[in-house]
């Protein structure tokens, strides 16, 4: 028999959640997400259950996003499949994040889109030496969903919009100093750490604290650049930041712009307008609905399908996205993509 995709279960006082889809590196499905909601809910009043805990079967990574050919292929149609895995998958972001339960999530190898999604809820959040942190959804025509909104503008000074806008891949170092992860825990001590936990099932971050380490003993990467990425991601248009990126002039700031010139116009406007948005919110709730009802919008657009085209089925790696430039995405396009929903078609959480 196959195995499940999700594996969970209550060990000593942990309800244990495991992404079991190792040759799609645990992409995620609706079948997936509902299998943690029911869990999810059925721990919540389970006086047994004194924490939960997110992991991974496998080495390649913890989770590389949503099912984005499912995605595309629905928004080229009437996109009621996509937008049924987006209600679906934000109310597990949703859920994770009022979790009135510790919860913690173990993010070894890569962490993409959806994987930032079920994790970045959590109370406890471990890197390890093998995670690789990625938002890249501006090189296929999409925007930083799954609570982007949310986080990204809480992110320290501008991180959060140049993390988005260029689709940076990010290093333990760095997510733990910007505080995206709580510890860095070397991977040969991850077995150590869960037999830890189970032992103190309701205190996860007494066991989180004694097994961390030190990042690599260099300053994070990024370190060096937080001035400029304050100085030159602070605007409220993408033109702006264009500008200022290259009357800066320095190598660093030419280097953004060039990857920035490489992304879809149209996301980069959605992505920045989206975490401007977000930032004056005042609960993750309205943010997943602002994030609802743009997604069931833009994989609709001729960029998202471009650029699952492009980078993910004929992996050419060369989008012609449409408008092509900055100038063609209108105010008024936006106002379009980010309108409100009807009542009756709105997300709520469960």
């Amino acid at each position: 028999m196959t195995e499940p995709e999700v594996l969970t279960r209550i060990e000593n006082g942990v309800g244990r959640i495991t992404l079991n889809r190792p040759k799609a590196i645990h992409a995620l499905n609706r079948a997936m997400c509902e299998a943690m909601i029911e869990a999810l809910l059925a721990w919540r009043g389970d006086e047994a259950v004194g924490s939960v805990l997110i992991d991974h079967a496998g080495e390649r990574g913890f989770c590389a996003g949503g099912d984005i050919r499912m995605i595309a292929e629905s928004g080229a149609g009437d996109a009621s499949e996509a937008k049924a895995f987006f209600k679906t998958e934000y109310q597990l972001n949703h859920l994770l994040f009022d979790y009135p339960k510790p919860v913690t999530a173990i993010v070894d190898g890569i962490v993409m889109g959806g994987g930032v999604g079920i994790s970045e809820p959590a109370d406890i959040r471990i890197a390890t030496e093998r995670t690789t942190y990625a938002m890249p959804e501006t090189g296929i025509g999409l925007f930083p969903d799954v609570g982007g909104g949310w986080f990204l503008s809480r992110l320290p000074g501008q991180t959060g919009v140049w993390w988005a806008l260029t689709g940076a891949r990010l290093k333990a170092a760095d997510t733990v100093a910007l505080g995206i992860h709580t510890h860095f825990v070397p991977s040969i001590d991850l077995a150590a750490f869960k037999a830890a936990l189970l032992s103190n099932p309701a205190d996860p971050r007494e066991e989180a604290d004694r097994y961390a380490c030190p990042t690599e003993p260099e300053e994070a990467p990024l370190d060096a650049h937080r001035e400029a990425i304050d100085r030159l991601f602070g605007f409220d248009t993408v033109e702006d930041i264009f500008a200022a990126l290259e009357a800066d002039g320095s190598d660093w700031a030419l280097a953004q712009l060039k990857t920035l010139k490489t992304k879809s116009p149209q996301s980069l406007k959605v992505s920045l307008r989206q975490i401007r948005t977000g930032a004056t919110l005042a609960s993750f709730a309205e943010n997943m609905a602002m994030e609802y009802a743009l997604g069931g919008r833009v994989v609709r657009t001729h960029d998202f399908q471009e650029g699952v085209r492009a980078v993910i089925v004929d992996k050419d790696n060369a989008p012609r996205w449409s408008p092509k430039d900055l100038s063609g995405v209108s105010i008024d396009a936006l106002d379009e993509l980010f309108a409100p929903l009807p009542a009756d078609e709105a997300w709520s959480p469960l």
